[in-house]
């Protein structure tokens, strides 16, 4: 069942808290760990595209989990955006080329954070 958007920006509000989109980036379909010169060129573009976010005032926090670095393991990255409902975050992160080729999937949700704590 989906939450609706509103009554829960309502609740946070109530309480003093403000809603953000939190996000795990994980491996897709089409991952492998094989470093080519097309998987360097498309982690360019990620994080062209990343930073593309954070100037749109949009990405708020973001990085790789090193423990899953060091073990390969299915998590990736996480990271915090300022969207004003889920499907703005979904279509910003359906931008990221990593995701259009399938290399990454993500999951998204929303997340309430007390307010002043994140810009």
């Amino acid at each position: 069942m989906a939450y609706d958007e509103n009554e829960t920006r309502q609740i946070a509000a109530s309480m003093n808290m403000t809603i953000y989109h939190i996000y795990l980036f994980k491996k897709g379909p089409t991952w492998s760990p094989d470093e080519t010169p097309e998987v360097e060129a498309l982690q360019a573009a990620h994080l062209a595209n990343l930073k593309r976010l954070g100037e749109m005032g949009k990405l708020v926090l973001n990085g790789p989990l090193l423990d899953s670095f060091a073990e390969s393991g299915e998590i990736r990255g996480i990271g915090v955006l300022k969207t004003e409902t889920m499907a703005e975050a979904r279509e910003l992160l359906d931008t990221d080329p990593m995701v259009k080729v399938g290399r990454l999937v993500y999951e998204v949700h929303a997340w309430m954070v007390g307010k002043g704590i994140l810009p």
